[in-house]
């Protein structure tokens, strides 16, 4: 059978971290073995879910380049084919009516409860076969009441789960709307599901779906639950630990090629390799390398994955891709290859594109914005002589270039008995406002030797 994944979010927030990862999970698995991935909105949940995060999701998916080759398919327009399935499952004799009110059911929960037993549907209306239409009433699956069910994870291994634990669950509402634990189901039957690969958050409803494959007569799909994305603490990775949201890390400037790469390896193990081009994830992916602990989430290795994958691009591709956050920063520029050189000179210190939009603003500044503390400590009466010092030097230097630059520096290091430090760092403060930058040469060089000139008098005449 060819093999059929599915990724289902629910549409009442962002694609989140988790979200992403199973998704992409799934993505691999289906682009390697040649199978299909499919797209499914659970939108039953009609309070919370939004059109607005239906198009955030899929805005995020196709980011990243998850795209599908199936739907979305919407549960909220499958009503009838649910309908359907119920109808079967009565007419087979496996599900029921039941006519227990909400105060019933609540009495009973609270008799088990304070009996010391696990509060389930005790089966009351089971084996009645009631068919009162004038009364309300849900419909429950009959699930066996004898022996194991075992769930044959991909990860976990076997796990069992006794069925008189496993109560009858309500399939149907009152209001003729069907269950997420129905509905789930009867997709993957009729999508021709083969592998739910999931997060484990789900482990405890997939005994009970599993009764419900066998309904139908339909093959237990191979499951696979993957564990949680915790933050530092150990605890629920949530915003205090880092953006969770997809498209805010595309905000921020992260490559969707780093991304995908990191939450790869966020719980899946292949050997010592970190730095993985998509083709190298799809050729390397299996269920039988992903681990069963829950995974941390790293922002600074997140980072460092995002550098490695700034390093592999070109220097036209990457200022192409660095546009967005330039015009952030209320940057724009009529000379490309001012631009390329000016990120060029960025890119190794850089750990995402906003980085570089913002560390490569005063290139294309007309008035430098000093930082008060570089001031302070370099632009004093003696760092001003040494910037005239080097500001007439520089005005004799032809061609302008960093090699150039360079040797005009080491000869006033010689003349003046400094060290490079002493000369380097008023001018960097000159140049862009602050003591962290590119190599002074290299910045002179891009900047050109009127910008420099300019710059250097402009530090000199502060007050």
């Amino acid at each position: 059978m060819t093999c059929r994944v599915r990724f289902a979010p629910s549409p009442t927030g962002h694609l989140h971290i988790g979200g992403a990862r199973t998704a992409l999970y799934n993505w691999l698995l289906a682009r390697k073995l040649g199978g299909k991935f499919i797209l499914r909105v659970e939108d039953t949940d009609t309070e919370r879910s939004t059109q607005e995060y239906v198009d955030s999701i899929m805005d995020g998916m196709r980011w990243l380049g998850l795209l599908w080759d199936e739907g979305p398919y919407h549960q909220m327009e499958r009503m009838d084919i649910y309908r359907a399935h119920v109808d079967q499952l009565m007419r087979e004799g496996n599900a029921y009516r039941c006519y227990c009110t909400v105060e019933e059911l609540t009495a009973k929960r609270e008799a088990a409860q304070k009996a010391g037993q696990k509060p389930k549907y005790d089966g009351t209306c089971r084996d009645l076969n009631l068919q009162d239409d004038s009364r309300p009433y849900v419909i429950r699956f009959k699930a066996p009441t004898k022996g194991t069910t075992v769930v044959h994870d991909a990860i976990r291994g076997d796990i069992p789960f006794e069925n008189k634990e496993l109560d009858d669950l309500i399939i149907m509402r009152g209001n003729n709307t069907p269950t997420y634990n129905f509905t789930v189901v009867v997709d993957d039957v009729t999508m021709k599901i083969t592998h739910v690969i999931r997060g484990d958050d789900h482990l405890n409803n997939t005994p009970r779906q599993i009764l419900m494959y066998n309904a139908f007569n339909y093959p237990v799909p191979t499951f696979a639950h993957l564990p949680m994305i915790l933050g530092s603490d150990k605890k629920k990775l949530s915003k205090r630990h880092a953006a969770t949201s997809v498209v805010a890390y595309r905000d921020l400037g992260y490559l969707p090629e780093a991304l995908l790469n990191y939450l790869a390896r966020l719980g899946w193990s292949h050997g010592d390799q970190e730095i993985f081009s998509l083709m190298d994830m799809i050729e390397a992916f299996d269920l039988e390398h992903v681990g069963k602990s829950a995974a941390i989430f790293d922002p600074d290795k997140l980072n460092w994955v995002n550098q490695q994958h700034i390093k592999k691009l070109g220097d036209a591709e990457l200022t192409h891709m660095c546009v967005p956050f330039f015009q952030k920063e209320g940057v724009a520029w009529d000379n490309q290859e001012f631009a390329i050189a000016a990120v060029r000179s960025e890119r190794e210190r850089a750990k995402t594109l906003a980085d570089i939009a913002k560390q490569c603003r005063f290139y294309f500044v007309d008035q430098v914005e000093y930082d008060p503390a570089s001031v302070e400590k370099w632009l004093t009466a003696d760092g001003k002589a040494l910037l005239q010092k080097i500001h007439d030097r520089m005005t004799q230097v032809e061609p302008f270039t960093a090699e150039a630059i360079g040797a005009a520096f080491k000869e006033l290091v010689t003349e003046s008995g400094l060290k490079m430090v002493s000369l380097a760092q008023p001018c960097r403060v000159a140049l862009c406002g602050c003591t962290v930058s590119p190599g002074v040469y290299e910045v002179m060089a891009i900047l050109g030797k009127e910008k420099t000139l300019k710059r250097l008098t402009a530090a000199i005449n502060k007050s």
